[in-house]
């Protein structure tokens, strides 16, 4: 059997192994008129015994065998009495058991179910179904046939089957006849579809383009985009700025359909010093709760204050042989005796010494304290650093896999708050809006949290300023730790990361320290010269592993020193081609095995497994792991993420990405032994300070620049910070002061 080619199989559900009824994901044994065969794919409210025409491509997964993957499926209704009495008495229509389905067939035969669909009075005949039974009889049946037309119906359009499920979920049997007259439809949250592929499929329909349904999806897909760039809200003004271009209408077609939006609460309009700013309701009511639960926080007194805190940290000094710093002192006063509060400063300014303290003193009042981060490597950080076990946010907030709605939600909320009386974040600059709203809402108000981060790194890749906008509030008390210890000092990764955060240049000349600079003009020997540095220099004189301990990070992905043309030059040189190790093409990337790969979006649903038997779920935006092996027969491969195992198949390739370079965003709430950042000539719109330090700031042991001198400095000098929309700064001084 060919891979890729597409077969057809007629036959019966004999056995359903796997259903999950939130995203129609199942796996069931089809017995055809030659075998019975294993098919897997989407779909939605099946039943043992139905007849199935199921269109897909075959694998050989390595625990269950030859499969056909479904990418359609029609069901074909029994034609025989005997059929349909089978089929009925399966329990395939609600409300429908086997006595009732025998009494049917013996009344209607062979016209039973055209009678239960076009008929349904004539089913109140029957002994036990009432003119509402007969009703509810009627409609689980077409829904059941009405699933099948609107997974045909968008496969017209290249829609996956996946979509379609989640179309009937929302729109049950109205729902081919709501896609037909607004496929805009099809954009909301909870399908998902995007609104050039919505466009498309009301093309062909020949629906106009000034239209309001297009006008008022064109206005909230680009509010929706924006989140994507760090944006809760946009200024109307600007909304309808970008949106004309995407729409080509008139731009008053566009003020007044913005306007209705608003009147139906479709969207939210906000006035902020005189100028209208307009929210997706999901975000404004975010930014409106963070807002008014740090107002009800800053106003509580939290529990287990120490009334002689000074004599305490005395003791304490006394007892670790150490001296807290003015400012580190000040820090563990303000976090024992405050309800909330921010810890920021630079590397070497003893911020973990600082956090150490806090959890000590705060375990000794007999509080629970809980430490969290946004990445899984910075909550492993925070742990080796501090001892004490810590958690990625998701897992403290215990995300509930089995939604299935397309949104995050989480197990902890105001229902089911968190059991501790302190909660610490670390780097708090990569929460989000909505993810900081989430973990606010799975505290007591009794709580105390501590957010820790660096102001001057790179803000969230989510929507939102949050670290940035407490600090600017004024509301919330913020340590911020300047003093750079005399080890620390010794660094000149440090030291050289401070310069480039207070606008002075770094020392690129010192040859015998931690930080090193390899002046080149030439992109094509800079991308040479960090091939040689991960595959030779550093293992050679360091004993590095060019997997594991060395990370190439890039500002941009494009360009001949991007992430992209940088990872094809390090696959080559690192892992190259060879006899005994397999390979597959997903577009236009080759994954072998030994690659290093990362993931590029949340899979809350993949399965991984540590060598001691323990399971658990999800791989998360930003893991790095190494492929440690490809299964061509059953088109899957299996990644080792530090101590985890998670198997993928083939056609999940597009989570993701070859790792031997990537951006710097990408690096956020990571450390690796040794840094290498290449750098073009020239200027780009990702030269920026904030980019040089947050990159800078990576390396834990050894960072290596490469480049012009000039870029370096345009760096430095370049303190552009791009603005991100948010209101949570007046939205907080707003519920402050009521």
């Amino acid at each position: 059997m060919e891979s890729g080619e597409l077969y057809r199989l007629e036959g019966s559900v004999e056995t359903i192994v796997f259903h999950n009824p939130e995203n129609g994901y199942t796996v069931l044994e089809l017995a055809t008129d030659e075998e019975l065969m294993t098919v897997v794919g989407e779909f939605a409210d099946i039943s043992v015994g139905e007849t199935l025409i199921v269109t897909g491509t075959y694998s050989n997964h390595p625990k269950y065998g030859l499969q056909l993957k479904a990418q359609i499926y029609e069901r074909l209704m029994p034609a025989t009495a005997t059929a349909i009495a089978s089929y009925l008495a399966s329990g395939a229509i609600k409300g429908v058991g086997p006595a009732i389905a025998k009494r049917l067939v013996q009344m209607f035969g062979d016209e039973t179910l055209t009678i239960i669909e076009q008929d349904p009075e004539q089913l109140t005949k029957i002994r036990g179904i009432t003119a509402k039974k007969a009703e509810q009889i009627s409609n689980e049946y077409k829904k059941l046939f009405g699933i099948r037309t609107v997974m045909l119906f968008l496969a017209k359009f290249g829609v996956p089957a996946a979509f379609a499920i989640k179309t009937w979920k929302k729109f049950g049997l109205s729902a081919q006849e709501m896609v037909s007259q607004n496929p805009y439809v099809l954009c909301c949250e909870e399908i998902g579809i995007g609104f050039e592929t919505a466009d498309a499929i009301a093309r062909q329909g020949g629906l106009q383009q000034d239209g309001f349904e297009r006008i008022s999806a064109g206005l909230q897909h680009i509010l929706r985009h924006n989140t994507n760039n760090g944006h809760v809200c946009l200024p109307a003004r600007k909304l309808i700025e970008v949106c004309q271009p995407l729409l080509e209408v008139d731009s008053h077609l566009i003020g007044d359909a913005l306007d209705l939006l608003v009147e139906q609460n479709e969207l939210v309009r906000v006035e902020v010093d005189g100028e209208p700013f307009i929210y997706l309701p999901r975000y404004y009511e975010a930014e409106c709760y963070i807002a008014s639960k740090l107002a009800l926080m800053l106003g509580s007194r939290p529990e287990g204050i120490i009334a002689d805190i000074g004599g305490v940290i005395d003791g304490l000094e006394q007892k670790q042989g150490i001296q807290y710093a003015r400012l580190q002192r000040e820090a563990i006063i303000t976090a024992i005796t405050q309800p909330l509060m921010v810890l920021t400063g630079g590397p070497g300014t003893g911020k973990t010494t600082a956090i150490s303290a806090i959890i000590r003193l705060l375990t000794q009042t007999g509080a629970k304290v809980a430490l969290a981060a946004p990445t899984g490597r910075a909550a492993k950080r925070m742990a080796d650093l501090t001892g004490v076990e810590a958690k990625t946010v998701h897992r403290l907030l215990e995300v509930d896999f089995g939604d299935g709605s397309g949104v995050t939600r989480f197990k902890r909320n105001e229902k089911n708050p968190l059991p501790f009386e302190a909660v610490i974040i670390d780097e708090t600059s990569m929460m989000d809006t909505l993810l900081f709203e989430s973990l606010l809402r799975a505290l007591r108000f009794s709580c105390r949290l501590i957010l820790v981060g660096d102001p001057d790194q790179l803000p969230s890749v989510g929507a939102g300023n949050i670290l940035g906008d407490l600090i600017e509030s004024g509301e919330v008390p913020v340590v911020h730790l300047t003093e750079i210890f005399r080890q620390a000092a010794q660094s000149l990764i440090i030291t050289n990361a401070h310069a480039i955060v207070t606008g002075e240049y770094p020392r690129l000349d010192v040859r015998d320290n931690d930080f090193f600079f390899l002046p080149d003009s030439s992109t094509a020997r800079i991308a040479a010269t960090t091939a040689d540095l991960c595959a030779r220099r550093l293992p050679n004189r360091y004993g590095y592993s060019p997997l594991w301990d060395i990370q190439v990070i890039a500002p941009t992905r494009v360009g001949a020193v991007g992430t992209g043309e940088l990872n094809r030059v390090l696959q080559e040189t690192l892992n190259p081609p060879d006899p005994s190790k397999k390979e597959f093409k997903a577009g236009t990337a080759v994954f072998r095995e030994g690659d290093k790969v990362m993931q590029i979006r949340n899979n809350y649903d993949l399965l991984w497994e540590k060598e001691d038997g323990e399971e658990g779920m999800g791989i998360f935006n930003g893991d790095i792991g190494v492929i440690e092996l490809i299964n061509r027969p059953s088109s899957s491969i299996v990644i080792r993420f530090d101590d985890r195992l998670a198997e993928y198949s083939f056609d999940m390739a597009n989570e993701l990405e070859l790792a031997y370079a990537i951006t710097v965003h990408k690096s956020q709430g990571n450390e690796y032994d040794a840094v290498i950042m290449p750098l073009m000539d020239g200027r780009s719109r990702m030269y920026y300070r904030n980019l040089l330090y947050t990159a800078v700031t990576r390396a834990k042991r050894l960072l290596i620049l490469l480049g012009s001198r000039r870029t370096v400095y345009y760096m430095v000098d370049n303190h552009k910070k791009s603005r991100r929309y948010t209101n949570l700064v007046h939205l907080l001084g707003e519920v402050c002061h009521e």
